[in-house]
């Protein structure tokens, strides 16, 4: 019987999601032991290192619709691209995602203790960069379910959102214009 249908598959994605929060947690937690003061600058590299990660998959993924979109449904075509939306966003967007909260909300409390309009606006950037995740990670059940309803025009006008947010973004976190 096939795991979403049994449910074991959203079992193991959620054993999946609470080892991956604790091996953070424990690897955040021995940083600090054993860097200390130091923690801040490994902090930021981990948040860069995790932005760039999450950009990546945000990035990638609406081109894969794109190309999704032309394949027939049920074809080994769009099942091989089942299992790759399937996979970036659990394997590389989702985690990414939550370490680049984690290690930015961490930085904005430590470094900035939340002050300056720049902060703030890049905070109001990231929540809408999220709810463009949350968009696409609506989009991966769709597909897996062939019910996608948009063309690839769309996927293509979609695909550039990230980038004029990551641009907003980037600007704000350099310049500090305010």
């Amino acid at each position: 019987m096939d795991a979403r249908v049994t449910g074991t598959g959203n079992n193991r994605a959620l054993v999946r999601a609470v080892l991956g929060i604790a091996i953070f947690v424990v690897l955040t937690a021995l940083l600090f032991l054993v860097v200390g003061d130091g923690a801040y600058a490994w902090i930021k590299a981990i948040h860069v290192i995790a932005v760039i990660s999450w950009m990546a998959g945000m990035l990638y993924l609406p081109r894969l619709f794109v190309y999704h979109t032309g394949a027939e449904p049920g074809s080994v075509q769009s099942e091989t691209f089942k299992v790759m939306e399937r996979r970036l966003l659990r394997a590389i967007i989702n985690p990414a995602m939550v370490a680049t909260w984690a290690a930015g909300l961490w930085l904005a409390w430590r470094g900035f203790a939340f002050q300056g309009g720049w902060l703030h606006a890049k905070i109001a950037l990231v929540l809408l960069m999220s709810g463009m995740h949350g968009y696409l990670s609506a989009a991966v059940r769709r597909f897996a379910e062939d019910r996608n309803e948009k063309p690839a025009r769309h996927w293509r006008i979609v695909n550039e959102i990230p980038t004029l947010l990551m641009i907003a973004i980037v600007v704000l976190v350099i310049v500090k214009p305010f």
